[in-house]
């Protein structure tokens, strides 16, 4: 997300000369390197590039404080159980007399932001991200943060916490959209309660956090959303990426059961609705929400109906 948007949203403002201050507070060793912004770095954070090997993000509003010392604390432990590189904490900066909450310094990777690129192996992009995911599904999550004000719910019950929200919206979109579907989908979802043992999450999974190399999927970052809970969540990006062929070898490849698919459904029409009614910026590499809502509510109309 570019700056301006972010600024426009009300977010605190932070620039280099910023870090640089921090750096030198807290970490002088670092104070030396060449601090860099990125054109591309989020919603959540300011993201810059320091020196050749590392980066730093630093939190860009209250509601995202807490992220950086859960991933200080559970990506060394989640890393070696997963099948890509994800980001590497190299220190934990605090709270000081220049900046409110808790950043971090990672060390550096190497990729570009998933895009559109017409030469993409997108059914083999589908294969390893699903490998991912069951992956990180997978690991061992004793003690683990559950889903809370910390990472948006990502993991909870997406009608519990977002179904009046959801609701709201969809009567805005009324006229536009078809109503009766979207209720309908979170009708199902409100059936297709998570009745399963509780999974690791990343809880963004979104084009902008995955990096390519080579046209491979080679990383996946920004574990600010991640929580113990229902994997529903990680599923979004079936509608705002993948379509087609590639979608159903998504689908496949995670083999998760219907209730969950109702639920993602749920989660993608939640986020579009939302998005659409407010007018909010839409990343460029990623579905428009009002594809998002055709296609979930027709797919929801097809197995229902």
């Amino acid at each position: 997300m570019n700056r301006s948007d972010k600024l426009k949203a009300g977010k605190l403002d932070v620039d280099a000369a910023l870090v640089r201050q921090l750096l030198q507070d807290q970490f002088p060793e670092f104070s030396g390197l060449p601090v860099e912004p990125l054109e591309d770095d989020g919603w959540d954070n300011w993201t810059f590039r320091l020196g050749a090997h590392h980066k730093v993000r630093l939190p860009s509003d209250a509601a995202y404080a807490a992220q950086a010392e859960k991933e200080f604390v559970w990506l060394p432990r989640l890393a070696p159980h997963l099948p890509l590189v994800i980001p590497k904490p190299v220190a934990l900066g605090r709270p000081n007399a220049h900046f409110p909450w808790s950043w971090s310094i990672y060390e550096w990777i190497e990729g570009a932001p998933l895009g559109r690129q017409a030469e993409l192996d997108r059914n083999r992009l589908a294969w390893d991200l699903a490998g991912f995911l069951k992956a990180v599904w997978g690991t061992h999550h004793a003690g683990g943060p559950t889903p809370g004000a910390h990472n948006f719910q990502r993991g909870g019950d997406v009608i519990d916490v977002y179904g009046p929200e959801a609701r709201a919206a969809l009567s805005k979109l009324a006229g536009i959209i078809d109503l009766e579907g979207a209720l309908g989908v979170l009708d199902r979802a409100a059936a297709s309660a998570f009745k399963g043992d509780p999974v690791w999450v990343h809880g963004d999974i979104a084009v902008s956090n995955l990096l390519m190399r080579d046209r491979r999927l080679a990383a996946v970052i920004d574990f600010g959303s991640s929580a113990v809970g229902d994997p529903a969540c990680d599923l979004v990006i079936t509608w705002l990426y993948f379509g087609g062929e590639s979608r159903a070898k998504f689908r496949d490849a995670v083999a998760v059961d219907e209730a969950c698919w109702a639920r993602a459904r749920a989660w993608a029409l939640w986020k579009a609705a939302i998005v659409m009614a407010a007018n909010s910026p839409v990343h460029p590499d990623e579905t428009p929400p009002i594809e998002v809502i055709e296609t979930v509510v027709g797919e929801h109309r097809q197995q229902f109906s």
